[in-house]
């Protein structure tokens, strides 16, 4: 059976989509099959975070009724597959967000596990993609309009009866000027399950268009991304075992062990 994960944050610039993208490369690594799905369908980004800002069939495509889900999924080189959206805006005529759960029931069996970058805010595009998964991460900034709004998400996610795995803290400076991990559990009422500190390479990253976790796999922020796949997975984290579990996982990928067809 296959997880669906939807990582949204209630507002725009809290690393929503750094967090899909790694988070996907990090439990890859684990040795778990990854889809990614750009589900922000008026101002998609994964395609261009990743290198892929056009592609013959994307997401739209499907939600348009030409193509099934299936075609638009696209392997790329850091272990992780993807479904973009697409960025032209002639793209959106035709396309109704709430058939999105109907056609990401196309991935079920597909992948370990689909994670779905949501659009930002709470309308119609964050609310299929909520309505699209079996549970939610809360991604936020430790400002309080960042948190706010994350509470908001928190509510409708309730009021939808959509389990909220945890929060995750992004961008973290740990500095008296951030809302204590405390009180932000206070406000929000769910644990936060991880902390990915400020760090300059997740936009060096970005700049190569790759996931942290590979370009700079020791970064404070890698380790971050790495110990919250460890957690949704229930595992403990350990830097040595998880490089020699890549290792393992990349030689048998080599030698195709472990396809999914």
């Amino acid at each position: 059976m296959t997880r669906f994960i939807t990582v949204i944050s209630g507002k725009g610039g809290a690393a929503k989509t750094t967090t899909a993208i790694n988070l996907g490369v990090a439990l890859n690594q684990f040795g778990k099959d990854v889809t990614v799905v750009d589900a922000n369908l008026t101002t998609p980004n994964l395609g261009l975070y990743l290198g892929a800002p056009v592609v013959p069939i994307n997401l739209h495509h499907v939600l348009q009724g030409k193509y099934p889900v299936t075609d638009a999924i696209y392997m790329l080189p850091c272990g992780i597959k993807m479904v973009p959206a697409s960025i032209a805006l002639q793209d959106l005529n035709g396309v109704k967000p709430e058939h999105l759960p109907k056609v990401l029931k196309g991935l079920d069996k597909s992948s370990d596990v689909v994670i779905i970058d949501a659009a930002a805010g709470l309308g119609r595009e964050a609310l299929a993609a909520i309505n699209s998964s079996d549970e939610l991460l809360i991604v936020t900034n430790a400002e309080l309009p960042a948190i706010t709004d994350a509470l908001k998400t928190i509510k409708l996610a309730e009021e939808l009866g959509k389990p909220v795995t945890g929060v995750v803290l992004t961008k973290s400076r740990a500095d008296e000027l951030d809302v204590s991990i405390r009180n932000i559990e206070i406000i929000l009422e769910k644990p936060v399950i991880s902390v990915i500190p400020f760090d300059e390479s997740v936009r060096e990253a970005l700049q190569l268009k790759d996931a942290v976790v590979l370009t700079h796999s020791r970064s404070r922020a890698a380790v971050g991304y790495k110990k919250l796949a460890a957690a949704l997975l229930g595992r403990e984290y350990n830097e040595k075992a998880a490089r020699e579990f890549k290792f393992l996982g990349s030689l048998f990928s080599r030698l195709g062990f472990g396809r999914r067809p």
